[in-house]
């Protein structure tokens, strides 16, 4: 199973995931249609090996594998797979350092988005 990474993500776009992937599976959209690909990273998941090893770097908590992705992001998995379809409006995040989120900053980034506990 690939793993998803889900909205979590929009404008905070910590790329610890992506300097620890073996495979290189992690993009960013380089498209015009803002609309329907919000600025986040996304996993390709027919590149994805289901390492798992970018789960633990995300510290947005973000990540998911695809059968754990919560239902209120379900859409995201979708939309993860949009890099298939559209390969030339993607390519490889490279990597940048940024602080990391405070836990505050996390859970109220879950809150956002409809969760209302801080555990995944």
């Amino acid at each position: 199973m690939p793993w998803v990474i889900t909205r979590l993500c929009i404008d905070c776009l910590d790329t610890g995931c992506v300097s620890v992937c073996p495979v290189d599976c992690i993009y960013e959209y380089v498209g015009d249609d803002r609309e329907h690909f919000p600025n986040q990273l996304y996993i390709n998941p027919d590149e994805c090996i289901d390492c798992g090893a970018c789960e633990p770097e995300c510290p947005w908590q973000a990540i998911y594998e695809e059968p754990e992705v919560p239902e209120l992001f379900k859409d995201d998995i979708a939309l993860n797979a949009k890099t298939v379809e559209f390969p030339d409006q993607f390519r490889v995040k490279r990597f940048e350092e940024k602080p990391a989120p405070t836990p505050e900053q996390v859970l109220a980034n879950k809150r956002k988005w409809g969760l209302e506990t801080d555990s995944k």
